[in-house]
């Protein structure tokens, strides 16, 4: 018999190594990637990856949005926002939720495989270090064991259980990104210690676990270098799995290493660093693929990229795509269809999610509810539910009011202003028309045509509904301004303003454009002029909070549901200023609070507040994310004690943001921030929450009191429910190093265990903690250490309510003093510093230390001299040049052992090697590095004997 004839352009598909799924993945992988041509390489370097058709390899994108449930692409499942999916404490609940987005993911996928990828941009795990960070509600937790924790339950339940991949878990966003302001230019400095015990650790767990895939890049910079180019992609990501790990640019980020961020003179020489640094795909110019692979084609002419580079990165996408079972003849997961999209399971799910993520901050006795026979619901939030930035599109809402008029009877006021706004020639009107109309100036045309409610939603921004046809006043294309919108929407929120005062009146501002409101032959529009801006009068024609006194006094109960609106003042793009409530929403809180003393304060947000009045004088606060779309019902059940309050903070709550350090400063070491290391009394801390059961806690027991690094405590604790109703409590596990060469946590999270017990229920819960954990990073020797040293447990309901506490030695190691004539002293392995930035040391690695102004410092703490060291060669860097001086133990008044002259040179870049003879320089002492000039870089000591 004749053998088949086969064309070189299209191989016998029976051959097809990538297309056996029996074979070894890096096997299929090296297979078709032996198949394609260097063109074809390179057209799978972008976001949205070229078919290469005579292998019958189709096209293939990067990025669905799937956070807290499969979003942008139409209705579907919304669970609670991923700041409340961690308040949940329950990383088997977070991965159920996963695995619900995944299956909508795959429906979405299967009616459109173009729209719908299978690469989810999700889990986000930066750890939540400062409240005010605009995109707080995405992350999990300021802790980075359980941000971790919850990153890979999440991620795990994306992935799914099998071989076959579900879906393609992508990491956000690596690495220290917590500020919006400036993102895309400043550069958040992490000493090592910060880097190893703090950032990295939230990254890791669910890399190492294999439960996400692919990790994206953040748009700051680290140490001075762009997180695009950051050699901890290759050298130390990529080390936690021995699977090949995608690494995908955020949108529009590779333009700005020659753009905003003119780290590289051209996008050729940029984009041949990233490839080079570990990225393997461009999220660049949408579906315009062009001009990014154009640059990637140029880099290769000039020599700045091989094809070795190229196929590197090619071999991490194609792993993806065969792990996701695209090669393979069917998957386990080609029967997932529409019908599993927004189906009962998945609207249980998101009830049970939002219940356990309710948190009850304080009760005075007032909840659960008895049986109120009227309830007043109350506040700008109490019958509308938010979608976010990252939310899907709501299939349906329950409201507070709508789930609490199911149990009684309701009165319902929103609570906010309405006013009415004139010039000298007039009133501002508003179309009536459900399609809304422009803002016009002119005669009073009825009470409701010339009527704005008012909503303040903090930050100075202020949002307008025309009573006239209840839509949102917006900006259009053209600047005139419309009232068509539902509301605050979209990315480029164009229905906020600024009200700012005048010697007349206000002003207003349109916060989108920073342009100003106009009249134009009697329209509003905006414009660039702040002298041409309309002088506004603005009269009150019904207090907000005097209507809802007047509705709370008629009630049994009044629940005012308060918060912020996702898409204003504190969102991708846009850092807070403050921690305070709204100031028209605080007022509406205390007048409320006047009318009924029966008050129960509601807070959906997606970041804490300084609800300080509240905590004083209301008798409950309750607080959660926003919920998602069953939100209503979970806040009745829990409202009406069928449910217990699940959530605890993943967060502290501070009382003011005066307590918090500068927003760009990620040293939490240095600063004392978050619960590890902040001293203050906060108003709510880490991981508190209340139950309506009362628990007693009693019999710590730990499994020794004496332990080795490989060792593991386990810690036992009875809890029981003294109380009368069943209840939920959080166990928490705490330690705390008590001596140690380095400044350590006064308390630091390891384990947990939720339990749900009845009235007079005891359980003994045993929480499992590895000595390892307890290591921290030695800048001395640049390694993980466990030292020789006492500790003590500490076990509560929160990091600041602790009943027990018992005592236990590590048979750890000392470090010793430093040895500074083995090896160089790396300039960012000092222990202290004062007025210095981190930098890097070249483009590709290295991080130095730079002076910020004459006077700054670094100090290596213990450095060993031995009985003398005769000279020191300092590796530094000034196009001004400079002075650096030595002294020992005090940078002011310490012996002075050398004086280095730092010459000029071309470029910070051009380090060169400047020494001095050393006197007096012996014995174990701390060696200050003193910079008397400006500008002038140090990278490393080298110490001669």
């Amino acid at each position: 018999m004749n053998e088949p004839i086969t064309s070189p352009e299209r191989p016998d598909p029976r051959q097809d190594t990538f297309r056996d799924p029996g074979a070894p993945v890096a096997d299929r992988v090296r297979d078709l990637l032996g198949r394609l041509t260097l063109e074809e390489k390179i057209g799978l370097l972008h976001q949205y990856q070229a078919p290469v058709e005579r292998l019958g390899v189709t096209a293939f994108r990067t990025g669905t949005e799937a956070l807290h449930g499969l979003a942008w692409l139409g209705p579907a499942t919304v669970f609670p926002q991923a700041i409340g999916l961690a308040s949940t404490w329950n990383p088997e609940l977070v991965r159920r939720v996963g695995e619900a987005t995944a299956d909508e993911v795959i429906a979405f996928h299967h009616k459109d495989p173009a729209g719908a990828g299978r690469n989810v941009w999700a889990p986000v795990v930066n750890p939540l270090r400062d409240p005010r960070w605009g995109r707080n509600e995405e992350g999990y937790s300021e802790d980075p064991w359980l941000t971790g924790l919850m990153g890979t339950a999440y991620a795990r339940g994306l992935r799914g259980d099998l071989d076959v991949l579900k879906t393609a878990p992508t990491l956000k966003h690596f690495l220290a990104y917590n500020n919006e302001t400036d993102r895309c230019v400043s550069s958040s400095n992490l000493p090592p210690r910060v880097l190893r015990e703090y950032e990295l650790k939230a990254f890791r767990p669910a890399i190492e676990s294999g439960a996400a895939v692919a990790v994206m890049p953040s748009y700051n910079l680290v140490n001075g270098r762009p997180a695009h180019l950051s050699p901890l992609i290759n050298e130390e990501l990529r080390t936690w799995s021995d699977d090949d790990v995608l690494v995908v640019s955020d949108a529009y980020a590779p333009a700005n290493l020659a753009g905003l961020q003119g780290y590289h003179e051209d996008l050729p020489t940029a984009y041949a660093h990233a490839i080079r640094a570990g990225l393997d795909s461009f999220t660049q110019d949408d579906a315009d693929t062009e001009a990014t692979l154009g640059h990637i084609r140029t880099a290769l002419d000039r020599g700045l990229l091989a094809e070795e580079d190229i196929d590197a990165a090619v071999r991490h996408a194609l792993s993806i795509r065969v792990r996701l079972g695209e090669f393979d003849p069917a998957t386990p997961y080609d029967g997932i269809d529409e019908e599993v999209v927004n189906r009962p399971e998945h609207q249980r799910l998101a009830r049970e999610a939002a219940r356990q993520s309710i948190t009850l901050l304080k009760n005075d006795g007032i909840l659960p509810l008895g049986s109120p026979r009227r309830i007043a619901v109350i506040g700008p939030l109490a019958d509308v539910l938010l979608e976010d930035w990252y939310s899907g599109t709501l299939p349906y809402q329950v409201t507070a009011r709508a789930a609490l008029a199911e149990r009684c009877e309701t009165l319902h006021c929103e609570g906010v202003d309405r006013i009415a706004l004139h010039t000298e020639d007039g009133y501002v009107t508003a179309a009536d028309d459900v399609t809304g109309g422009p803002l016009r100036v002119g005669p009073q045309a009825g009470p409701e045509r010339s009527a704005f409610d008012l909503f303040d939603w903090g930050g100075g921004a202020y949002a307008f509904r025309a009573a006239a046809n209840g839509r949102h006043v917006s900006v259009g294309d053209d600047g005139v301004l419309i009232n068509d919108q539902p509301g605050p929407n979209g990315w480029e929120v164009r229905q906020t303003f600024r009200m700012e005062e005048r010697l007349r009146g206000v002003v207003l501002r349109h916060i989108s454009t920073g342009r100003y409101v106009a009249v134009d032959g009697g329209v509003l529009t905006i414009t660039d002029d702040p002298e041409a801006a309309a002088v506004l009068t603005v009269e009150l024609v019904e207090s907000g909070a005097a209507k809802a006194a007047r509705v709370a006094a008629e009630a049994d109960v009044a629940v005012v549901v308060v918060g912020d609106h996702p898409l204003v003042n504190g969102r991708e793009t846009e850092d807070r200023a403050d921690l305070a409530l709204p100031a028209a929403q605080e007022n509406l809180v205390k007048a409320v609070h006047e009318a009924n003393r029966a008050t129960v304060l509601v807070i959906s947000s997606g970041y804490p507040f300084a609800v300080n009045w509240a905590d004083e004088h209301v008798p409950a606060i309750i607080w959660s994310a926003h919920g998602g779309q069953e939100y209503g019902h979970a806040l009745a059940d829990v409202l009406f004690g069928d449910e217990d309050p699940g959530g605890r903070l993943t967060q502290t709550w501070y009382r003011s943001a005066c307590e918090l350090p500068d927003l760009f400063d990620y040293d939490i070491i240095a600063t004392d921030s978050t619960y590890l290391y902040y001293r203050g009394a906060p108003l709510y801390p880490f991981g508190h929450g209340l139950s309506y059961g009362r628990f007693h806690y009693s019999d710590l027991v730990l499994s020794s009191d004496d332990l080795g690094p490989d060792e593991t405590l386990v810690v036992r604790v009875t809890v029981t429910n003294t109380g009368w109703r069943a209840g939920e409590e959080v166990v928490q596990v705490y330690t705390h190093q008590q001596r140690s060469r380095v400044k350590q946590p006064l308390r630091q999270l390891r384990g947990f265990e939720k339990v749900r017990l009845a009235p007079g229920e005891s359980r003994t819960v045993a929480v499992p903690v590895p000595i390892a954990d307890l290591a921290f990073w030695d800048v001395t020797r640049g390694r993980f250490v466990v030292e020789e040293a006492a500790h003590k447990v500490q076990v509560g309901r929160s990091s600041r309510s602790v009943f027990l506490c018992a005592p236990f030695t590590v048979k750890g190691e000392r470090v010793p003093p430093r040895d500074v004539f083995t090896r160089p002293l790396d300039a960012i392995d000092h222990d202290e510093y004062d007025g210095v930035v981190l930098c890097d040391a070249a483009p590709e690695s290295g991080d130095a230390v730079r002076s910020a102004g004459p006077g700054a410092w670094i100090v290596f703490r213990r450095a060993d001299l031995g009985r003398g060291a005769s000279a020191c060669d300092l590796s530094v860097s000034s196009t001004e040049g400079g002075v650096l001086i030595l002294r020992l133990d005090d940078p002011l008044f310490g012996e002075t052992i050398g004086t280095v002259t730092v010459p000029p040179a071309a470029t910070r870049y051009d380090f060169v090697e400047a020494g001095t003879p050393l006197a007096g320089a012996a014995g174990v002492r701390d060696l200050y590095v003193v910079f008397e000039s400006e500008g002038v870089t140090v990278r490393a000591l080298r110490f001669c004997r």
